[in-house]
């Protein structure tokens, strides 16, 4: 009601200033553009209150819609703002925070390299023990083998020579008695 009121009074001020401003006009008949001032006042009047009687509503609810939207999206863009600020904070801090991450990371990596290693090389000694000890027991082994390869050959050559030389000395007779003592043994025992 307020805002009529000041179209009223803004109106009714336009009209005024225009009626003094026709009526210097300095023209004779000036009764008759006097009259032809008022009706074209009316007419104004007219269209004016039926422009507000009929889309008034509709321009005011419009003009307020927009203000309305136009503040939403004020809202809306202090908050995006707000957000927006506030992840360029958190990049800001973990950028700060990158060269300490970065050294963390580097000493874990150095760290985990170091036990890796030590494990590797504990590793690679064990085996070299069980290498050095499967060594020494094949060589013990075949040293064994070889010492009763030796033996048994030494026992094989000395019997050959054994028995060469029994039969350079060992006359038959002598040979017929000394099998028939060795069978008389080995029937009675």
């Amino acid at each position: 009601m307020k805002r009529l009121k000041t179209v009223g009074v803004v109106a009714l001020a336009a009209v005024f200033f225009a009626a003094a401003a026709f009526a210097s006009g300095g023209e004779a008949g000036g009764h008759n553009k006097w009259l032809d001032l008022v009706y074209r006042c009316i007419n104004f009047g007219i269209v004016a209150f039926l422009v507000y009687k009929f889309a008034g509503k509709r321009v005011a609810d419009f003009f307020s819609g927009r203000t309305k939207q136009i503040e939403a999206d004020l809202n809306d863009l202090d908050e995006r703002k707000a957000d927006a600020e506030r992840r360029l904070l958190e990049v800001e801090a973990s950028i700060a925070n990158i060269e300490a991450e970065k050294a963390k990371i580097l000493a874990d990596a150095r760290e985990q390299g170091e036990a890796l290693k030590a494990a590797i090389v504990e590793k690679a000694e064990k085996q070299a023990a069980q290498i050095l000890a499967q060594a020494e027991a094949a060589a013990s082994q075949e040293l064994k083998l070889a010492v009763d390869a030796v033996r048994e050959r030494i026992a094989e050559e000395i019997a050959l020579a054994a028995e060469d030389l029994v039969k350079k000395q060992l006359k038959k007779k002598e040979h017929e008695d000394l099998v028939n003592e060795y069978l008389k043994r080995v029937v009675l025992n």
